[in-house]
């Protein structure tokens, strides 16, 4: 049987720009899809383009307050410059432009229309690169997120009666979807992030595992700078992949930022793109029904690499590790050096590694001792183990 698996096509979103000084650039999205298309992953046996229909009311409603709804439209459809700094909404890091509403409900109908797919038409795997806004929080806009998408999302799923993991591998905590979810063990969350004792969102510690029911089914992994591809290979190995394994859920949420990178302008991480296409190929194996959202990423081709490469291991693709030479004439023409999709595994220096290795270690032996025995007891059983 052919896997089946679904790209959510993007509509036109040229007329949607935080601004020219803003860090995130809505170009990057352009740029993702016009490498996969130089690598020929838009057209072949098994994958579709499909578009999402637009998202309720109703819907939102699962995740965010009447209240912030309707002053995020009204400030989307003002013709001056507006702000309402209680709703997060008009600073620099938020700011309100034309259209925004519009713009946050295309990365939940996109999301939303993944995880359908994955749960009621069979798809294997399902990405929205759009998605991954994973700062909003319920009556708050936060860190460029207005909508949380992934929130959303999974209370669909959880409506349906399915389990979820939520993994978020963004170098910024996933702090929106875990205050979604805190205290519920219908769904795992668990972020690998740069810690919040120096960078936003100034959360996602060790002691968060969650409260009440969902006691234990939170798990944070804060990783210090200059953590490279084998630090973030460990982290994942020895905590996400074994918990994600033992929860055995019906489906595998992924949040998929590229921040992680080495030349991420916002960062401090060294991830590249050896460690991330390990993280890739080892949710695949795991052959858990997949909804996947992009998320963060500063460097633009950062951005498309990363994405293209998920895109590939989810349709069980081989790709040179060489940028095709049309994609290379574009992406020179805009300036971009790049040559290579697949980055060497990168070591950073040896006294930060050190300390990295060091607050890692301690890191992993906390999860170790205070979530695996309630997760690990209570779910080691499962097939995936």
């Amino acid at each position: 049987m052919t896997r089946k698996t679904a790209l959510i096509n993007c509509t036109d979103l040229g007329r949607y720009c935080y601004g020219e000084q803003h860090p995130f650039k809505v170009q990057r999205y352009r740029l993702a899809r016009d490498l996969m298309d130089a690598y020929g992953l838009l057209d072949f046996p098994g994958m579709e383009l499909r578009r999402p229909r637009e998202v309720t009311h109703q819907e939102l409603l699962s995740c965010h307050s009447p209240e912030y709804l309707e002053r995020l439209r009204e400030f989307s459809a003002a013709r001056e410059p507006r702000a309402d700094f209680r709703y997060g909404l008009g600073d620099l890091e938020n700011p309100v432009f034309p259209g925004v509403y519009d713009w946050a409900c295309l990365g939940v109908s996109g999301t939303l229309e993944a995880a359908r797919l994955v749960t009621e038409e069979g798809f294997a795997a399902a990405f929205n690169p759009l998605g991954g806004w994973h700062h909003a929080q319920r009556s708050r806009a936060s860190g460029f997120s207005y909508l949380n998408d992934a929130a959303v999302a999974i209370n669909h799923l959880v409506a349906q009666g399915k389990r979820v993991v939520y993994l978020d591998i963004d170098a910024h905590h996933g702090d929106g979807v875990q205050n979604a979810f805190y205290d519920t063990d219908r769904v795992l969350t668990i972020s690998l992030h740069e810690s919040g004792v120096y960078f936003f969102p100034g959360t996602g510690f060790e002691s968060e595992t969650g409260t009440g029911a969902g006691k234990g089914y939170c798990v944070n992994l804060p990783l210090m700078a200059h953590t490279d591809d084998a630090l973030f290979m460990k982290a994942f190995d020895e905590v996400a992949f074994p918990l994600i394994a033992a929860y055995d859920p019906d489906v595998l949420f992924t949040q998929l930022g590229a921040d992680t990178f080495r030349t991420d302008p916002l960062t401090r991480l060294e991830v590249t793109t050896h460690g991330y296409a390990y993280v890739m190929r080892k949710l695949r194996a795991l052959q858990i029904p997949w909804v996947a959202v992009g998320g963060g990423g500063y460097d633009m081709m950062n951005v498309a690499r990363a994405w293209t490469i998920a895109w590939a291991v989810m349709n069980d693709r081989e790709l040179p590790p060489r940028l095709p030479a049309a994609f290379v004439k574009l992406s020179s023409e805009l300036g971009f050096p790049h040559r290579m999709l697949l980055d060497a595994m990168h070591w950073a220096q040896v006294d930060e590694r050190n300390a990295a290795l060091d607050a890692v270690e301690k890191s992993i032996a906390q999860v170790r001792a205070n979530v695996f025995p309630v997760l690990i007891g209570a779910y080691g059983h499962n097939r995936r183990k």
